[in-house]
């Protein structure tokens, strides 16, 4: 640990009375540097070794899926890096002001219009150019429900990283635009070694189109992220509702349906998502804070002070 570290590593002032003409810490490329690279060197490397020995680890473990816990592994690396960070950065006491952004739950109603009515429809359409819109994955319908466990547990808690640490870290040197670019590629890329074992569902998807949808929800869901000052909860919910495995098959249409989602939101949102005003910044809440709190007040030391 290194308790003398500064604490603007990984967080920087926030909100409306930051004071934007004072100088940026640094610490944050070292730090995105340092998710990346563990994201990538776990995810990459276990997946690497699963596919070098597929039928062993098979055997010990059971089908490659999402009760197989190396594929879990793999899944939960971005989570395993973001928290290994503020761990790192803080000491183990600061990740229950880390958690707490899971209570951060406020957001517009049109925000929770479009994840909860705006996404099956996406899904639906898809599956309609698919021919497949009345079609339901599962059959008897209780076979639903094991499979909504796994689909709670474990895609969402990737957000642990993506949007827990990675795109607060971007929007401190881009734009909410620029930073959903950056995030959305190399989370695309992230998955590609799924397109290449069998048992996943992207091994049956084509990697160009995945990518373009991959991309898109990355701009949607940073709005939605900033409007929702920071909270992992709702990208959590959001990631969830993508992976729902009550949907029919769409893919590869809805990867374009997004991507045309995208574009409107960038249109409709385009002051928001060009420029840093409002972008959530912030990695850690404060002591003070709790869910009840309308203001939900982050951590915000000056640019500079030490823990």
């Amino acid at each position: 640990m290194h308790a003398t570290r500064s604490r603007t590593d990984l967080v920087v002032a926030a909100g409306p009375e930051q004071d934007r003409s004072a100088p940026r810490p640094t610490g944050h490329a070292i730090s995105l540097k340092w998710f990346f690279a563990l994201t990538f060197g776990l995810g990459w490397g276990v997946a690497s070794l699963m596919m070098l020995f597929t039928d062993k680890i098979e055997a010990i473990f059971g089908p490659i899926g999402y009760t197989n816990p190396v594929f879990i592994l793999v899944v939960y690396s971005p989570a395993i890096a973001g928290i290994s960070l503020v761990w790192h950065h803080y000491g183990f006491s600061a990740l229950g002001s880390f958690f707490r952004r899971l209570t951060l739950w406020r957001l517009p109603s049109a925000w929770w219009f479009f994840m909860l009515l705006g996404i099956p429809a996406v899904k639906y359409l898809g599956a309609a150019f698919n021919g497949k819109m009345t079609e339901f994955p599962f059959s008897p319908w209780y076979d639903l429900l094991p499979a909504l466990v796994a689909a709670l547990f474990i895609g969402p808690i990737e957000e642990f990283g993506w949007r827990g640490v990675a795109l607060p870290l971007l929007q401190r040197r881009f734009a909410p635009l620029g930073s959903s670019l950056i995030l959305g590629a190399l989370w695309g890329l992230w998955h590609a070694p799924a397109f290449l074992v069998s048992g996943t569902p992207q091994s049956a998807w084509s990697f160009g189109p995945y990518i373009i949808g991959v991309m898109a929800l990355a701009i949607i869901l940073t709005p939605i992220f900033n409007s929702a000052r920071g909270s992992i909860l709702i990208p959590m919910v959001f990631h969830f509702l993508m992976n729902g495995p009550m949907w029919p098959e769409a893919q590869p249409w809805e990867n374009y349906l997004f991507a045309a989602v995208a574009v409107m939101i960038v249109v409709l949102n385009w002051r928001t998502m060009t420029t840093r005003e409002g972008a959530a910044t912030n990695v850690l809440l404060s002591e003070e804070d709790s869910f009840a709190n309308p203001k939900f007040r982050l951590l915000a030391p000056a640019a500079g002070q030490a823990d």
